[in-house]
């Protein structure tokens, strides 16, 4: 009974909110409604929906998706600064990548490609790159979990934001075995996991994902990431938390040879 008034109010008095609106036409896990996320900026109807929308941006998960796009944002910057401003970054599942356009903005000699698999992302994306005058982002539709790859190898393959999404673990490890195939020799993999988040009841219960079904996540620890990223070849594995405490970003360099998976 809780559940189902809760998405009740979600449906009706919530669509007041921009926000909730996004996360019902797009689904709650998807890029739009994170670069909605990323904006901070709320917006809504008759005022009301105004203040609900303030609310809904400031859930300790938004708060912590804010924190760790910043961490992201300055573990990239740091990559590149170390290539001396040069690099090819691949993010496969990008959505609109606000935070990439930024780096692009601050980096012009860096090369950044946008994969996803949702075309509503990409073309946003597109859309405000443009708007910025960036010539050096450019956006494709691509599966994470199939990479195709590049011209040539990336020096930074990024993973933001799907692995919390995706349950079975025996898939995630694969997926970072492959991407390492992507990496130059010295290049380093930069992705995030969620080691924890108090609203997991609720989301799984209410929100729906990009899919349409009810969005389950699952939380793994730092050290799990660790696993999946030695496994796989790679050296040097660190990991970071954001200042909220939910989420981990983890570097891992690249051991020199590809692992042929």
């Amino acid at each position: 009974m809780k559940w189902t008034l809760m998405r009740l109010l979600l449906r009706t008095v919530g669509q007041l909110s921009e926000g909730i609106r996004i996360g019902y036409r797009h689904g709650f896990d998807s890029g739009t409604m994170l670069d909605y996320v990323y904006a901070d900026e709320p917006h809504g109807r008759l005022g009301l929906g105004k203040l609900i929308d303030r609310g809904y941006l400031n859930a300790v998960g938004w708060r912590a998706i804010r924190a760790r796009r910043a961490l992201l944002h300055d573990v990239l910057r740091e990559e590149v600064s170390a290539r001396a401003g040069r690099a090819l970054i691949l993010d496969v599942a990008s959505g609109p990548g606000r935070y990439l356009q930024d780096l692009a903005k601050e980096q012009p000699e860096t090369q950044v490609v946008c994969r996803d698999l949702t075309p509503d992302g990409l073309a946003l994306g597109e859309k405000q790159a443009a708007a910025r005058g960036l010539t050096n982002i450019v956006y494709e539709q691509g599966d994470a979990f199939e990479p195709a790859p590049l011209d040539r190898p990336a020096d930074i393959v990024v993973v933001s934001g799907l692995y919390e999404l995706i349950l079975a673990e025996e898939q995630i490890s694969k997926s970072v075995a492959r991407l390492r195939d992507l990496l130059a020799p010295d290049g380093v993999l930069i992705f995030t996991t969620q080691t924890r988040h108090p609203q997991l009841e609720f989301i799984a219960n209410v929100l729906p994902n990009r899919d349409g079904a009810l969005w389950v996540m699952e939380c793994r620890s730092v050290q799990q990431a660790h696993g999946w990223a030695r496994e796989a070849g790679f050296e040097d594995v660190v990991s970071r938390m954001e200042k909220v405490g939910l989420f981990a970003v983890t570097t891992a360099q690249n051991a020199g040879v590809a692992s042929s998976r």
